[in-house]
């Protein structure tokens, strides 16, 4: 079919137009969809999805101690972190033990060979000893065959089905591309959540909990005592352990992810265990990189209903996010000067992807005492297009709240310029 020259100019301006629409209403940055925040308005009417319906509020600064004075140095940045570690120990996650009695690593499975030969396969069994208790969960790790010397690695707190993590790679899933990674040079790992504190109210405690409490983690728990989020991030560190003795580890360039509720762990094991070089929230939403303060979409008293991820003193806050010591850029801004990276949905709006991004930005004074550019709060970027500036990465995935292999590549371009 032939087109007149009058038609292909005009197609052309109306492709221009277009585009130029497109790139105008990104301009500003990221934008939630009208038709979504309808949709959840109509769907869940009782919490807020709009930017007008935020109250106002002011965060804690991060930098400011409890006699008034300012942090201006390294040096007194480190006694401020122990502080709001521990403020958040005491009001938030808890307060989790250090390593076993007794810890020790069995390679279950070696195949040199697997996916074709590219990579090598180990399953290890991570096994704790203490006080006469014993508890054992596994890691899977694949590391590239091409890449000589030691490698850095994504370790995944896998909180969905263990299908997702096939170690026989007979069942593969985007959410672990695991084949993708390799192909990049970079190891992967996982381990399942589930295996170290079940995702149940009234099981939780029947795996490390119980390893340092013995029956006594079944009855009422204090107020501060470690839960599930904590204990899965105490997983995460003895996987650290291990690498330390795995000679094809770089263990100076370890990253660890988690999605969802796996993000929320992963961000405090990342600010109780300072090996992690890099710390990855995907989609963590409330009680992860979502600022509380915000009231948006999932609140503080909406994430409460899982009574078994946080420690009992969090719901004294149901409601009241403005009497909080802290919020969440704070748990963030315990990562620096290490690398940190946050990721949010387009259709994710329960987990707040603008409060996401803010508390990244929030951060980042306490980044500036190791002379990085501050991230603007109003420096959001548009949908699909990542911002990284210096050791922070931010992106928003168009799609719903999932961990995608479009997610791992940026990651792994973040990766790409932290490490190479």
């Amino acid at each position: 079919m032939k087109y007149s020259p009058q038609r292909i100019l005009f197609s052309l301006i109306v492709l221009i137009l277009v585009c130029g629409q497109q790139a105008s209403a990104q301009d500003g940055g990221w934008q939630a969809d009208p038709d979504r925040i309808k949709y959840l308005e109509e769907e869940r009417p009782q919490y807020n999805w709009r930017e007008s319906g935020v109250p106002e509020y002011q965060l804690p600064d991060v930098l400011e101690t409890a006699d008034g004075s300012r942090v201006q140095t390294v040096e007194e940045w480190q006694q401020r972190r122990g502080v709001i570690l521990n403020l958040f120990r005491t009001h938030m996650y808890g307060h989790r033990p250090g390593p076993p009695e007794d810890l020790s690593f069995d390679i279950i499975e070696e195949d040199r060979e697997a996916m074709g030969g590219r990579a090598t396969l180990r399953r290890v069994a991570i096994r704790s000893r203490h006080e006469g208790r014993r508890h054992e969960f596994e890691l899977i790790l694949f590391l590239p065959n091409e890449t000589p010397k030691p490698v850095p690695v994504f370790l995944l707190m896998n909180n969905r089905d263990p299908d997702n993590t096939d170690p026989t790679r007979e069942e593969k899933s985007g959410f672990w591309p695991a084949e993708e990674v390799i192909d990049r040079g970079y190891g992967i790992a996982a381990i399942q959540n589930d295996e170290l504190a079940p995702d149940e109210e009234d099981h939780y405690h029947e795996g490390v909990i119980r390893l340092f409490e013995g029956e006594k983690a079944a009855v009422d728990r204090e107020s501060d005592a470690w839960m599930a989020l904590a204990a899965w991030g105490w997983g995460a560190s003895r996987v650290m352990d291990y690498f330390e003795t795995d000679s094809r580890v770089d263990t100076s360039k370890v990253a660890l992810l988690g999605h969802s509720r796996g993000g929320k762990a992963s961000l405090w094991a990342g600010a109780e265990d300072e090996r992690f070089s890099l710390v990855i929230s995907n989609n963590s939403g409330s009680g992860g990189a979502a600022l509380s303060r915000r009231a948006f979409g999932e609140t503080l008293q909406a994430v409460n209903r899982f009574r078994h991820w946080f420690a009992g003193n969090y719901d004294a806050f149901d409601d009241k996010e403005e009497t909080l010591p802290f919020d969440q850029h704070m748990l963030l801004s315990l990562i620096a000067p290490r690398a940190a990276y946050v990721a949010s949905a387009d259709e994710d709006l329960w987990a707040d992807p603008r409060g996401e991004f803010l508390s990244l930005a929030h951060a980042s004074p306490v980044y500036a005492l190791w002379n990085h550019d501050p991230i603007r709060a109003d420096e959001m970027p548009p949908l699909d297009q990542p911002l990284v500036k210096g050791p922070r990465g931010y992106h928003v995935r168009s799609g719903g709240h999932n961990l995608t292999p479009q997610d791992w590549h940026y990651y792994m371009d973040f990766a790409d310029h932290l490490w190479r």
